[in-house]
């Protein structure tokens, strides 16, 4: 069964992009160094940090310069089985 999701899927994406934020600033790095040192435009980030909207490759990026990279590499993991289904199609 599927769980319910209080959010919207640009809310999560927002809150993402504040986290990201606020280690940005945490690190002491503005908008256009954080640019510099990923290679990601400054329009990119300005935008996700304004919006929540950022390709896959550049967010990866962004986590690997600001050291939360294990965040990124975590999505999708220790989620559990819901149903015995699951685990035999994750068998498959």
């Amino acid at each position: 069964m599927r769980k319910f999701v209080w959010e919207t899927p640009e809310e999560i994406n927002l809150r993402v992009a504040n986290n990201m934020k606020l280690l940005r600033k945490r690190k002491g790095i503005t908008q256009k160094r954080l640019s510099e040192l990923t290679g990601v435009s400054y329009a990119s980030i300005k935008r996700f940090e304004e919006t929540g909207n950022i390709n896959f490759i550049s967010l990866t990026k962004i986590a690997i310069e600001l050291d939360a990279v294990e965040g990124v590499k975590d999505l999708f993991t220790e989620i559990p089985y819901q149903t015995i289904e699951e685990v035999i199609n994750e068998q498959k």
